[in-house]
């Protein structure tokens, strides 16, 4: 006998849970995960639409209680079908309950209502209505007169209701007396909620593909040929986009769907007009700025086949295309591909799963591969294609490494170094753009030394000790703390502490000593409204500004011909963060930052403001090398048995009652250390999560780390089952996130 589990109701919290079924012999050969079933449920055994979630052999309770299947909906291989089979996937890697993951990739069971566009239509012969309008002429009737000639005076013989109602004084008993005769009548059309702004379009021509970028195509087909998904590692402005442009036509003009998966939405505004200009109305695009309205509208489209590209963030990965054919991953590398919420999934991992599900494609790119995606490609999983050289054989930027040390010594006190405030004047006297950056990744998090660039770290785990404000220096990976010293362990400086500085103060810093430039910032504050991001980049492409301030948002993907040097203000802040991939991320994060340089007719500098001049990260950085950086982080990621040399399970509680999370955590520890003995298991903690109390729930995480990824996986089962029993679990919420 064959059980399956079936959900039945997805947008009801109390069914938060499968029900078990037993598939009748009729129905066993062609029931399939993800198929829409009908089953008897509640007391009176009312008919009810359900989700196939699963298959079982074994009953979850007394055989002769469990209900029957009453019939197979839809036999089809439906787009929903293959999302709920994604969803049953997603719940059993990541860790999650399956109505968590229906729900992630289910988006449009949200009710939104269809909006409408209604008009007043003839529907009898004009001539007709012209004795009609000759008769109320000679009436008391005005609105009937009045309603009757704007049709008849229109081209299209119609007028919008709205108007109707506003302008003439058309009110329900003159509609229907012209009903009732069978001359006017109102017709509803659905309109969608359009998510593409005036901005956003333009009208460019196909870009003819350089030699490379043709063996690039070429070289991704034939990897597409041996089942495997590409990586393409190409340097800053080597034209990756023209890549994936002719890969999307290819795809449509074979009858198929392609979604393109972009990290921010600061870069939708660039990404849609160069889809827009080559595929026009063909491309929609989701973002978390739309409204619910929009985007029910976009995924309707995208579900009807009327849009075949859908541009955006990692939940536009979920697009329920009928007939998807390619998934872009732009900016690989991105964190922001990871979810945060259960079930915390990668865009990545996920993206390649749904293609071989569904028979697509998938092409990820980035001038800085995430050490996971590079070594996959390394070892075969991945083909390995690259873009060596820059759109036109332009030249990378120049650019120096400035040891903030040195300024400090100087006498120069300032944000801006010397040689920067230099360039700035000089690029601000030839007509030419800047854009500074600063990396603000880990904010104050860490304590370093102005003097000398110490940083105080973990003895045990090689990341830096966070600040907290009962003045304890702590690591969030094995719990080990001090307390914050006042002057530097290494040279007894009193410069030590955090980096104060933000944009608004650089900001005003700018205008102080360069008070005729026109300057624009870019972070969260002057980002939060709808269309800010389009009309801050639209500003500065323009040329309408002359110095962009921003975080990481300004130097992800953007092409700016005119900005000649970027300045990075103080590289540190994410070198020192409390992560492993603190190295990996400052890498990724300059490499980016210094591409945004010199992309036009003219060449480009770099200026890299730092402590540690001397860093691996920042040297390769500034050479744009990511091999000689690929192969130190992967030595120490090798020695340390950090991702992606092994692999990694946090196990994430949160609880009010600090003492009863302290007691769940260490309980789940001794049993995992009791349910797998394997001296090649590494666990480490349980300790104070990066930010250990939100909103008054604690928090606190426990590390796992093995070579064999279903390890972890089983273990995460485990865990499930083991707090399904106890009831002591009930009040700790507890997540788990792989690496």
């Amino acid at each position: 006998m064959i059980y399956a589990d079936i959900i039945i109701d997805i947008s009801h919290e109390k069914l938060d849970r499968s029900f078990q079924y037993k598939v009748p012999e009729r129905l066993e050969r062609e029931i399939k995960t993800g198929m829409v079933v009908s089953v008897p449920f509640g007391n009176g055994n009312r008919m009810r639409k359900g989700y196939v979630t699963g298959f079982s052999h074994t009953p979850a309770f007394q055989s002769d209680k469990i209900k029957e299947i009453h019939e197979i909906c839809s036999n089809e291989d439906t787009t929903e079908s293959k999302l709920i089979a994604l969803a049953a996937w997603m719940k059993e890697q990541y860790g999650a309950t399956m109505i968590q993951a229906l729900k992630t990739v289910l988006p449009i069971q949200e009710s939104v209502r269809a909006k409408e566009k209604r008009k007043i239509v003839l529907i009898t012969g004009p001539e007709e209505a012209q004795n009609l309008l000759a008769e109320l002429s000679h009436t008391r009737y005005k609105a009937r007169e009045r309603l009757l000639r704007a049709v008849l005076e229109s081209e299209e013989k119609s007028i919008d209701y709205t108007e109707a109602v506003k302008n003439l004084g058309t009110s329900l008993p003159v509609l229907k007396y012209f009903e009732d005769r069978g001359i006017l009548r109102v017709q509803s059309n659905e309109v969608y909620r359009s998510s593409v702004s005036a901005e956003m379009i333009s009208e460019e021509s196909v870009v003819k593909l350089t030699e490379q970028q043709q063996n690039a195509v070429n070289e991704v087909l034939q990897g597409w040929k041996a089942n495997k998904p590409v990586l393409l590692c190409g340097v800053t402005g080597s034209g990756k986009t023209q890549v994936y442009m002719e890969l999307i036509q290819k795809t449509i003009d074979a009858g198929k769907q392609a979604i393109v998966l972009i990290p921010e939405i600061a870069l939708t505004y660039q990404t849609v007009r160069r889809f827009y200009g080559r595929f026009g109305e063909q491309v929609s695009v989701l973002n978390s700025k739309l409204s619910q309205g929009e985007r029910y509208d976009q995924f309707k489209r995208a579900k009807r086949g009327e849009i075949s590209i859908m541009v955006g963030p990692r939940s536009a990965l979920f697009t329920p295309f009928p007939k998807l054919g390619l998934i872009v991953i732009d900016e690989e590398h991105e964190p922001t591909y990871k979810s945060e919420n259960s079930p915390r999934y990668h865009a990545r991992e996920t993206a390649v799963h749904r293609a071989q599900m569904e028979g697509a494609n998938v092409i990820m790119g980035s001038a800085t591969p995430s050490l996971e995606a590079y070594s996959r490609a390394e070892k075969g999983e991945y083909a390995l294609i690259r873009l060596e050289s820059r759109y036109e054989e332009r030249p990378l930027p120049e650019v120096s490494i400035i040891d903030l040390r040195e300024e400090l010594k100087a006498g120069n006190r300032s944000v801006l170094s010397r040689s920067l405030h230099q360039e700035i004047q000089k690029c601000l006297e030839q007509n030419e753009q800047v854009m500074l950056f600063l990396n603000r990744r880990g904010y104050a998090g860490f304590v370093s030394c102005r003097s000398c660039g110490h940083v105080m770290k973990c003895p045990h785990c090689d990341v830096s000790l966070s600040q907290h404000n009962n003045g304890k220096l702590i690591c969030h990976y094995c719990g080990y703390e001090i307390r914050k010293p006042d002057t530097c362990p290494v040279c007894s400086s009193p410069y030590i502490g955090g980096f104060k500085a933000g944009t608004q103060q650089i900001e005003q810093v700018i205008k102080k000593y360069f008070p005729d430039a026109r300057v624009l910032r870019m972070d969260y504050d002057t980002t939060r409204s709808k269309g800010s991001y389009e009309s801050i980049l639209k500003t500065f492409s323009e040329h309408n500004a002359d110095i962009l301030i921003g975080t990481q948002m300004i130097v992800k993907g953007h092409d700016f011909p005119h900005v000649t040097l970027v300045g990075i203000i103080a590289a540190d802040m994410s070198l020192n963060v409390s992560d492993y991939r603190c190295a990996e991320r400052t890498y990724q994060l300059l490499t980016q930052a210094v591409g945004r340089s010199g992309r036009g007719k003219k060449s480009g500098k770099a200026i890299i403001q730092t402590y540690h001049p001397e860093h691996y990260s920042i040297q390769a950085a500034a050479v744009q090398n990511y091999e000689e950086f690929y192969q130190e982080e992967m030595s120490y990621r090798i020695l340390l048995d950090y991702p992606p040399a092994s692999h990694m399970m946090a196990v994430l509680g949160a609880c009010e009652d600090e003492e009863r999370l302290s007691k769940g955590m260490y309980y789940i520890g001794q049993f995992i250390r009791k349910i797998h003995p394997d001296k090649d298991l590494h666990i480490i903690g349980p300790a104070s999560a990066p930010v250990g109390k939100v909103k008054d729930i604690y928090k606190q995480v426990l590390y796992l780390k093995h070579i064999d990824y279903e390890i972890l996986v089983h273990i995460k089962d485990k865990i499930e089952k083991y707090m399904e029993i106890n009831s002591g679990f009930r009040k700790i919420y507890i997540q788990f996130d792989f690496a």
